[in-house]
């Protein structure tokens, strides 16, 4: 007989370290050769991402070493960092970002040197950062996208398509790189050369919008010496979104436009003329475009393309253009990253479900079988401790939907009084124009398998339903999110499925401040949990990074026009309305969201008598990757918890609340 304890009680073989140890996503997939390459993180060795390369063995071995870092802080989220090219006799040739001075790198894996620099250092402000790169060995240069700060201010940067020279003679020189974009757009991705070589495409947006808001497929036509001429914007434009350019195989432009009101796919043939829809639906084939570089679609020799689709979750399909004919591959996987790669007819993405973390999925077009290639996933405990999600759609203010994902507490090895209700944390997601993925996650795991309820919400302003969907938070952040979030908790404590006297909220960045905003104006949570947040939208706008310096035009308003309601949103401006305890998490190397936030925001809590508790770690950013990091967090939340909701445990460490 299963023993009775409390919710929240319960012991688990799930502990901090084991949810830390879980590493990452594997992605940037890539072919080079015949050799599958991608990016992998090492959470132990402090979050750095190395390259991997599986060979035609099947086996998967490290390509670079520490310190190597691959990965590019382009808009701060950088994008895709690598590429690499075969080169017969000579061997494999890779291009790659490098973290720590953010230069460009060329690698010759099969030889005996070091990676040499590509790029120089800038002593102006936060230097010159690449992104996106695409060896062109016939110029022998990479063509990418610059990003060059030209002063000390975070939005002193300007961002141009560029040729980077193959030879190593830009390494010192800033002028020996080849600018080819004409400086039209604030932000651009990196540049897609059609098969002959004629013709390059690029996507580029400006102030305010975000590229989810608006963006613009440019073409131009690539001269003799290299050089870009007759450029022209053929798709896009202020209230359409372009996701992702790409060229057939017959020279023909592929792009994911949102112009029906979901990101789907369209065909546009080398001379000017209207745009065929290739698979109208109300679904999603693309995404937020947070990144330069991120793949949805994958276009291969055979004319067929290979689409990540879907509403809510994702999967993997082929897509024929020609009769919109798109089968799906079967397996278990629920959720497909946007990073895609193909050769002949293999086609290989990165999966996950609810029972697996990411996973390197290989689908052979020829027979439609789909296995697992790499990263595959393995049981560090009994998957009997895994929480079985539930996807539920709840009524929100105006009869509008909700998105969410309940994950119950469960656990084999015990079960609860039969008049307890357990506790919930509400999980708000980041970005947020963001998602939530259905699929397992170690950290939700972590708090299921004590007896502690999560649903993640995906709150209006959602990506994957649709631009409506997406479009419900539009000068409504502070109030649609948290409605929404306090719309679900109170639904779950309704229908009995929630203790309504124990429910928390969490959340990260944007989460973060949705957080920070309901514990300021709703009664719905005993306490939560901010990570490194947005806490006081005016002072935000003097701090963080250009990327998402004018994001708040659409989220909030023009701060000339509304600047009263910046003050009114802000939770910094209202912390005399909290009254729950709460944990404040923080990196203090966040660009994005820069600790001071959190540091004037506890300064006027001071004398109010909020328990609370304030962790801060050195060498993290916008998001934790170190595991000792995430293992303090996890123990300090879940301590926060236990103290909140009257939870015995004595197998954490005790978080000191102060007042």
């Amino acid at each position: 007989m299963v023993p009775t304890a409390p919710y929240g009680s319960w012991p688990s073989p799930i502990d901090a370290a084991l949810a830390a140890a879980h590493e990452g996503r594997a992605d940037d997939v890539a072919f080079v050769g015949d050799d599958l390459w991608w990016t992998e993180p090492r959470s132990a060795e402090g979050g750095r991402r190395t390259l991997v390369r599986r060979g035609p063995d099947g086996e998967a071995r490290q390509v670079l070493p520490e310190p190597w870092n691959v990965r590019s802080r382009v808009m701060e989220y950088g994008g895709r960092p690598w590429d690499g090219v075969e080169r017969g006799a000579d061997g494999p040739l890779v291009v790659f970002a490098h973290f720590t001075d953010q230069r460009l790198y060329a690698y010759e894996p099969d030889g005996t040197a070091a990676p040499r620099p590509l790029t120089p250092l800038s002593p102006v402000g936060e230097g010159l950062r690449w992104v996106d790169p695409r060896i062109d060995l016939d110029r022998d240069e990479v063509w990418c996208v610059l990003e060059e700060f030209t002063g000390e201010a975070p939005t002193d940067v300007r961002r141009v398509v560029v040729a980077v020279p193959l030879d190593g003679s830009a390494a010192e020189q800033r002028s020996a790189v080849r600018e080819l974009s004409d400086g039209r757009h604030h932000f651009v991705t990196g540049p897609r050369l059609s098969p002959d070589g004629s013709r390059a495409a690029w996507i580029g947006w400006d102030h305010p919008r975000m590229p989810w808001d608006g963006s613009e497929l440019i073409v131009a036509e690539v001269g003799a010496d290299g050089d870009l001429r007759r450029t022209r914007t053929v798709a896009g434009g202020p209230e359409e979104s372009i996701a992702q350019a790409d060229w057939a195989a017959d020279g023909r432009l592929l792009f994911a436009s949102d112009r029906s009101g979901w990101w789907n796919l369209y065909r546009a043939e080398p001379a000017e003329g209207p745009a065929l829809a290739l698979c109208p639906r109300e679904e999603e084939f693309a995404g937020p475009l947070w990144q330069a570089g991120r793949r949805w679609f994958q276009p291969l020799d055979n004319g067929l393309i290979a689409v990540v689709h879907g509403a809510g979750t994702t999967t993997l399909g082929i897509l024929d253009p020609e009769s919109g004919e798109l089968v799906d591959a079967a397996g278990p996987w629920t959720q497909w990253a946007s990073t895609l790669a193909a050769h002949g007819s293999r086609v290989v993405g990165v999966a996950v479900s609810p029972r697996t973390s990411a996973e390197l999925v290989e689908l052979d077009t020829a027979t439609g079988r789909a296995r697992v290639i790499g990263c595959a996933h393995t049981d560090a405990v009994d998957p009997a401790y895994y929480p079985e999600p539930l996807v539920r759609t709840y009524p929100g203010p105006g009869g509008r939907e909700i998105h969410a994902h309940v994950y119950p507490p469960h656990n084999p090895d015990r079960t609860a009084p039969a008049d307890e209700l357990p506790p919930y944390v509400v999980w708000a997601h980041g970005g947020p124009t963001g998602c939530v993925s259905l699929a397992l996650d170690l950290e939700t795991a972590y708090f299921t398998s004590r007896g502690i309820g999560v649903v993640k919400v995906d709150y209006g302003g959602s990506t994957g339903y649709g631009r409506a969907y997406r479009n419900r938070l539009r000068e409504q952040w502070g109030i649609v999110d948290v409605e929404d979030c306090a719309a679900v908790a109170r639904a779950l404590a309704e229908d009995g499925t929630a203790d309504p006297r124990r429910l928390a909220i969490r959340g990260g960045s944007a989460g973060g401040w949705t957080t920070a905003a309901s514990l300021a104006g709703t009664d719905v949570y005993a306490c939560g949990t901010i990570l490194y947040p947005v806490l006081d939208l005016t002072s935000w706008l003097d701090v963080t990074h250009d990327f998402e310096s004018r994001y708040l035009d659409s989220l909030i308003g023009p701060y000339t026009e509304v600047p009263d309601r910046y003050r009114d949103r802000s939770p910094a401006q209202h912390t005399d309305r909290i009254t729950a305890p709460f944990l404040l998490l923080q990196g203090l190397d966040d660009a994005i969201c820069p600790p001071v936030q959190c540091e004037q925001f506890l300064e006027k809590l001071t004398g109010r008598g909020i328990p609370h508790a304030y962790l801060s770690f050195a060498g993290e950013g916008h998001g934790f990757r170190r595991a000792d990091t995430v293992i303090r967090a996890l123990e300090a939340e879940l301590s926060l918890y236990a103290q909140v909701f009257a939870i015995d445990r004595d197998d954490i460490p005790l978080l000191e609340l102060t007042k």
